[in-house]
């Protein structure tokens, strides 16, 4: 065991509800840690976003501790060990020591134990199976703080035996990678993974789905996607063909307009080009019906560009929103001949902020009151109305709109 580390940042670690949590633990015999991302991410200088902690105690006495005291104990996963505590209105995952005794797939038939190092060994890489106790004190059973500072992702023990515990570890390997790791993969790991990529095909499309989309919001996500192109893992997850450049430009897109890292674009510039590509994209990793709306409105992305002038832009931005507007926007510039320093297209992209698309002002009692059925002239009568509204560039004022619901109202009762 590696041991004299400290965490950088105990801020986190003193915060009240996480300080009450350890108290409660870690007594009476027992002995209670923060293991996993916290721990790593507070020795690689990186935000701590959610605190697990692992304890020696039984998850019946988990509950009984945190009940005595007043928190709220969810059993989320006694078979596992794992109960969540929810402390000051914030839930902690505390799972009671473990070794896996048999695994198949995502599940396994556990022993709880009182060995720390047992512990860390059954988990998955080595920056993930580090445990820091109240005082900050950095415990490493597995070579962890060594890959930190190297920034490596390497598993734990023999690669394919983690990888047959569960194929999903194929794609965390390089999710990892991607968000902590520099340079090239770790080789043992790599060739693990592109021995045992069938493995893939037995993983629901709900967790593959997962995992690549968190994969895709990646500081290293380009480089990353490129080696599982070149491996042929990238290729069995989308069933089809990557457009890396897309994605990469895209990724620079959303930095040149300001706009948050979003991974359905993201994955529409990865993966579609035709909308045939979203309709696979659909059903390979069984997206959201919203997540599958946004990738075939990308539809026609070719036709998007800055030199057709600011009104055709205005319509396009009234027609689809601004969010599927920006998706459209920032998918054509990305295929373009344009850097992503591009005056005419950032303008382009950024018009949801400088306009706001008003909303159709007539309704149907306005046809009502020309004369107009209420039968399929009706429907006739406000579509050419709000076609002439939408050709006139959306006048505002009352004696333009009043004409254009003359004219079409004329039309459709002449039509009908």
């Amino acid at each position: 065991m590696t041991a004299g580390a400290q965490l950088r940042d105990a801020a986190w670690l003193t915060d009240a509800a996480v300080a009450r949590l350890l108290t409660l633990l870690d007594r009476d015999g027992e002995e209670a840690r923060v293991v996993g991302g916290a721990v790593r991410n507070d020795l690689m200088g990186l935000p701590v976003g959610e605190v697990d902690v692992a304890t020696t105690a039984l998850p019946e006495e988990v509950i009984r501790r945190a009940e005595a005291t007043g928190f709220k104990a969810v059993p989320t996963g006694m078979e596992h060990g794992t109960v969540t505590i929810v402390a000051d209105g914030r839930p902690f995952e505390v799972t009671t020591l473990r070794v896996d005794v048999e695994t198949y797939g995502r599940k396994a038939k556990v022993v709880f134990g009182r060995d720390w190092a047992k512990d860390a060994e059954r988990r998955d890489f080595t920056i993930n199976a580090l445990s820091a106790s109240a005082d900050g004190s950095v415990f490493d059973y597995v070579g962890g703080l060594a890959d930190i500072a190297a920034r490596k992702v390497r598993f734990i023990g023999v690669p394919e035996q983690r990888i047959a515990e569960d194929y999903l570890r194929i794609l965390r390997f390089f999710r990892f990678h991607a968000y902590y790791g520099e340079g090239l993969p770790d080789g043992a790991g790599l060739h693990a993974c592109i021995a045992a990529r069938t493995g893939l095909d037995m993983l629901s499309r709900e967790r593959v789905r997962m995992e690549l989309l968190k994969l895709l919001l990646a500081p290293h996500a380009t480089p990353t996607l490129s080696v599982m192109t070149e491996c042929g893992i990238l290729g069995m997850v989308l069933g089809g063909v990557a457009y890396l450049a897309s994605f990469e430009n895209t990724v620079k897109g959303e930095t040149a307009i300001g706009a948050e890292p979003d991974a359905t674009l993201r994955l529409g510039a990865l993966g579609t080009y035709v909308m045939e590509d979203a309709e696979r994209l659909a059903l390979r990793l069984r997206l959201s019906n919203a997540e599958v709306e946004r990738l075939l409105r990308l539809e026609y992305w070719w036709r998007v560009t800055p030199a057709a002038g600011e009104h055709p832009a205005r319509t396009l931005l009234y027609l689809l929103g601004p969010v599927s507007f920006t998706d459209r926007v920032l998918v054509a510039w990305s295929r373009s001949d344009a850097g992503a320093a591009d005056k005419s297209w950032r303008d382009l992209a950024t018009l949801p902020q400088r306009w706001t698309a008003p909303r159709f002002p007539l309704k149907a009692s306005d046809f009502v009151s020309r004369g107009v059925p209420k039968n399929t002239a009706m429907g006739a009568a406000l579509r050419a109305a709000e076609q002439a509204w939408i050709d006139a560039d959306f006048p505002s004022d009352r004696a333009t709109i009043d004409a254009i619901a003359d004219r079409a109202a004329a039309e459709a009762i002449k039509a009908g």
